[in-house]
């Protein structure tokens, strides 16, 4: 069938109709991806990970994309365009990934990890059980599945679309930049899609616009040459734990702000109508903690949970260590302390002026006898997508009008370092729509992908190309 000329409600229509009708078909080619074990941290899944490599490239160019698989240092990086668009809306750049992490610990998975099955539940909802159901392979295949029915349906896609798949992702993506600067006019687009986020419930699509940076480093207090018996030096000798501690209780205030000078400099407050929206998410604090075991909010005073994980840079102290701290007791004075601390950012800061603020900070409280060395374990600024242009408008209403709840702006208080890089080496923004859920265990034993998400994933990404069909390219 083609409706290449048809009316754009007609074509919607038509590509969602073909999406239903073959679900189960697109069912069975997520399953055949998901049977290849592409586990790309360890050296003896090379094999599979080419495998799930041309299995991809295979599913691509038999849609009509014109497919090339490059070789890089480490796993094949996937360019596939479409050129043929039914109309001259903007070029999407959509990201995903076909790498996934190590099955580990075997035992506790329920089943083979690549021997993928649909379990019902009491309730009658289903879930796919499998090793990269939901992080990344039903993700991708969503919008492969997608790109199927309206090709199917009309002959062509709504957009111009550039399809960009790595093999390395779940390994830190150390290929990825050297790749995306040696093929940035092969990449080009006006806008970049990212399937690899959650919804915000089971019934609330979700478009994550705000990601926090991040800063670490290790400190290492030093003060005598060696471990002291602390009945010949205890009161006399400067004892480097207690430094640390002081330094590291010196860094917040009793309100939970952060003290080191200027890190608070650039970071804005959340638009009144981005607060309001939060608002209607009826995120409860009490909930969120409660599952951890805990009760009471910390962070800054006056703040939302949500503001302190989405919009507020935070200071953390990840690890300590001093001492002697094996079996039994051992009355030392260690000769070091250490405590490796990371910070969350948020945009407008700048992690080298943060990270030379908290080393003058430690060293002007450095007394007599003690030395401080720092050792940086990485950095990178926060990220706040512009939802003021069409492409999110769009992808917003689209989303709105294939779930039971209109969708939500949201955040994430980690990192996604590809919107970074797209930002960066590419100029582009990126719209980031997955239709994961907080409970789906990735890179844990029994991950899982609602068969749900599957499904309205696929319909949805058919409804956010035709949508942004309508956008002009100069506008996104």
């Amino acid at each position: 069938m083609s409706l290449n000329n048809a009316p754009k409600g007609e074509a919607l229509a038509a590509a969602l109709n073909v999406a239903d009708a073959q679900f189960d078909s697109s069912l069975e080619r997520l399953f055949a991806l998901l049977r290849i074990p592409s586990i790309s941290t360890d050296p003896a899944y090379d094999g599979d990970v080419k495998r799930a490599a041309a299995h991809v490239h295979d599913e691509l160019e038999s849609l009509g994309f014109n497919v090339t698989t490059h070789a890089t240092p480490g796993h094949p990086m996937i360019v596939a365009t479409w050129d043929k668009a039914a109309a001259d809306g903007p070029r999407a750049l959509f990201y995903g990934h076909y790498d996934v992490q190590p099955v580990d610990p075997l035992d506790l998975w329920d089943r083979d990890p690549f021997d993928p099955v649909v379990e019902a539940r009491a309730d009658g909802s289903k879930k796919i059980i499998a090793r990269g159901a939901a992080d990344d392979k039903g993700q991708i295949m969503t919008f492969i599945e997608a790109c199927r029915a309206c090709i199917e349906a009309t002959g062509t896609l709504p957009i111009s679309v550039t399809v960009l798949f790595e093999g390395e992702e779940e390994s830190g993506s150390p290929s990825l930049p050297g790749f995306l600067d040696a093929h940035a006019a092969d990449l080009t687009a006006d806008v970049a899609l990212v399937c690899d986020t959650n919804m915000w419930d089971h019934e609330t699509p979700a478009i994550t616009t705000r990601l926090r940076g991040l800063f670490g480093t290790e400190v290492v207090i030093k003060a005598a040459d060696k471990d002291l018996h602390s009945g010949l030096f205890g009161g006399a000798a400067r004892n480097p734990a207690h430094v640390l501690a002081q330094i590291i209780a010196d860094l917040h205030d009793e309100n939970g702000a952060v003290t080191l000078p200027g890190f608070y400099d650039g970071v804005a407050e959340v638009p009144d109508e981005v607060m309001a929206m939060w608002d209607t998410l009826n995120f409860s604090a009490d909930d969120f903690l409660g599952a951890v075991g805990l009760s009471v909010p910390a962070g800054e005073t006056g703040r939302t949970a949500l503001e302190q994980m989405w919009s507020r840079p935070t200071l953390e102290v990840n690890g300590m260590t001093a001492g002697y701290t094996g079996q039994g007791f051992k009355t030392v004075l260690p000769a070091q302390a250490s405590a490796k601390i990371s910070c969350r950012l948020v945009k407008g800061q700048d992690p080298d002026a943060i990270r030379k603020s908290f080393e003058a900070f430690v060293k002007e409280r450095l007394p007599a006898d003690c030395t401080a060395e720092f050792h940086p374990h990485g950095s990178g600024p926060g990220i706040e997508l512009d939802i003021s242009g069409p492409a999110f408008g769009a992808a917003k209403q689209a989303l709105t009008d294939e779930w039971p709840r209109p969708a939500a702006f949201t955040g994430v208080g980690g990192s996604i370092p590809i919107v970074g890089a797209f930002q960066d080496r590419l100029g582009l923004d990126s719209v980031l729509v997955g239709f994961g859920l907080a409970d789906d265990q990735i890179h844990s034993p029994n991950e899982k992908y609602e068969l749900e998400s599957y499904r309205k994933g696929i319909r949805s990404w058919i409804r956010i190309m035709h949508a942004m069909s309508g956008v002009s390219p100069v506008a996104v």
